[in-house]
């Protein structure tokens, strides 16, 4: 039997704790015997034994049923109060068990209104709504520094990273377009390839997806001369996108925010990469949150039934 200690540091069994409670919510002792399916007599010697240990007359027997003394009525209050607490971390620890209740902290390169992740998220918040999902944009290293430290649960980044103390499964997959400004002598085009893009300017970011687009426009264009022009900017993918509306430049973008509508912009896929953008998840070995796992299950499953996995 699970017992509280009392202020004269004797054991209280928590049953004599319930049984007084139900006593003095009903005033009677059948009464309360009858709501907790127990005897009269065994409520009755509870509550006794438990008025002899606090040296405190609890309740006044009267000739049809009991009356709380003003100490009764004290001690019930503050001990309806401690055993809500106690019936709510029983509660919260089973949902938090069970994967029902919590917080998941997750990183991304980006999240975009559609696409696999966002799919994924708001499948993930139907099945698991009383747990609080926490997004932060991150780039590929400090996400991985912050998995490792524990301040993130999970992220998402672009590429296949290999990581020695943290396992990393490829999720998804995406092609990779080019975005260029609508008054563009290509924008007419269907497609395009590498070669036609040698001669623009590449606008890409220092976070998010920047530094692996700017390692990829390096790899597609190494042969070609001059170097391909490259501007780096400390701005968001929404801004960026904007400055090529504005003339700025071209970039590199994933097929999901493709899917979003600029009117000044026309999103091309490029007829010569033929290798997806693969996107996977990091996360510590050592995090056994429940969470945690129904989020990555639900990713292996949507990656199975994805046409992009």
């Amino acid at each position: 039997m699970t017992e509280a200690l009392s202020p004269l540091g004797s054991r209280i069994p928590l049953a004599s704790l319930i049984q007084t409670l139900a006593v003095a919510e009903h005033l009677n002792f059948r009464h309360a015997a009858n709501t907790l399916g127990v005897s009269q007599s065994c409520v009755s010697t509870r509550v006794k034994l438990l008025e002899q240990d606090l040296g405190i007359l609890l309740f006044e027997r009267l000739p049809r049923g009991v009356r709380l003394t003003e100490a009764g009525r004290h001690f019930v209050d503050q001990v309806a109060v401690g055993i809500g607490h106690l019936d709510h971390a029983v509660k919260t620890a089973g949902l938090l068990a069970r994967g029902e209740h919590g917080r998941l902290r997750i990183g991304a390169n980006a999240l975009i209104s559609n696409g696999f992740l966002a799919d994924l998220l708001n499948r993930y918040r139907g099945l698991y709504p009383g747990v609080e999902m926490e997004i932060a944009e991150r780039r590929v290293g400090e996400a991985v520094k912050q998995v490792r430290d524990g301040n993130l649960d999970v992220a998402f980044v672009l590429g296949t990273p290999a990581i020695p103390d943290c396992h990393s499964k490829p999720i998804w997959t995406e092609q990779t377009m080019i975005a260029l400004p609508a008054t563009h002598p290509l924008a007419h085009r269907e497609s395009v390839a590498w070669v036609e893009l040698s001669a623009e300017t590449f606008l890409v970011r220092y976070g998010g997806t920047g530094p692996q687009l700017h390692d990829l426009i390096l790899q597609r264009l190494a042969e070609r001369w001059p170097r391909p022009s490259i501007q780096r900017f400390d701005v968001d993918r929404l801004t960026l996108i904007s400055m090529v509306e504005q003339g700025y430049g071209v970039t590199l973008v994933p097929e999901a925010t493709a899917q979003i509508r600029f009117p000044g912009v026309v999103f091309l896929p490029i007829i010569d990469e033929h290798k997806p953008a693969v996107f996977s998840a990091v996360w510590s070995p050592n995090n056994r949150a429940v969470a945690l796992r129904d989020l990555l299950d639900l990713a292996k499953e949507a990656r199975r039934s994805s046409p992009h996995a």
